[in-house]
C-alpha cells in the first residue's frame, strides 16, 4: 500500500472492495453512481488521500473519505483501512438495512416465471376489467 501516490478511481474502488471487478466500477462511475468531491467524475481520474467519495450501490449510499490508496486488492480487513465512512452515512445505511430487513417485499416471494395456473388466473383477472 502506498499512501502518497495517485491511483485511478476505478482501480481504487476495486481494491477497496466496493465492486467485484474493475469494469463494474467503471460502469458505476460512468453511470454517475460515484461522485468525487461532490461532482461526477471519469474512471481514469486520479484519486489521492483526503478525497471524498459518494458511492451509490443499490439502495445504499456510502459517504467516505479516502485515507490510503492501493492498487492491490487484499482481504476485506485491509480494504477497510483504505477509507473512513462518516458517522451520518453509516447511520443512514444501517437504518436502511433495518428497514429492508423488517419490511416484507412481495416481489421477493416470486421466483421465475408464473406457472400455467398463475398465468391463466392473471389472464382472467386482466380480462375482467
Amino acid at each position: 500500500m502506498t499512501s502518497s501516490a495517485l491511483i485511478r478511481i476505478d482501480k481504487w474502488l476495486w481494491a477497496a472492495r466496493f465492486y467485484k471487478t474493475r469494469s463494474s466500477a467503471q460502469q458505476a462511475i460512468e453511470g454517475g453512481k460515484v461522485k468525487l468531491n461532490g461532482e461526477r467524475t471519469k474512471p481514469a481520474k486520479d484519486l489521492k488521500p483526503g478525497d471524498r467519495l459518494s458511492i451509490n450501490i443499490g439502495a445504499y449510499v456510502w459517504a467516505i473519505t479516502v485515507l490510503q490508496v492501493s492498487a492491490h486488492r487484499g482481504p476485506a480487513t485491509i480494504a477497510r483501512t483504505l477509507y473512513e465512512e462518516s458517522a451520518e452515512s453509516r447511520a443512514k445505511r444501517e437504518a436502511e438495512m433495518t428497514r429492508r430487513r423488517d419490511t416484507f417485499e412481495p416481489a421477493t416471494a416470486r421466483k421465475g416465471r408464473p406457472t400455467k395456473r398463475e398465468r391463466r388466473d392473471l389472464e382472467r383477472w386482466r380480462d375482467s376489467d
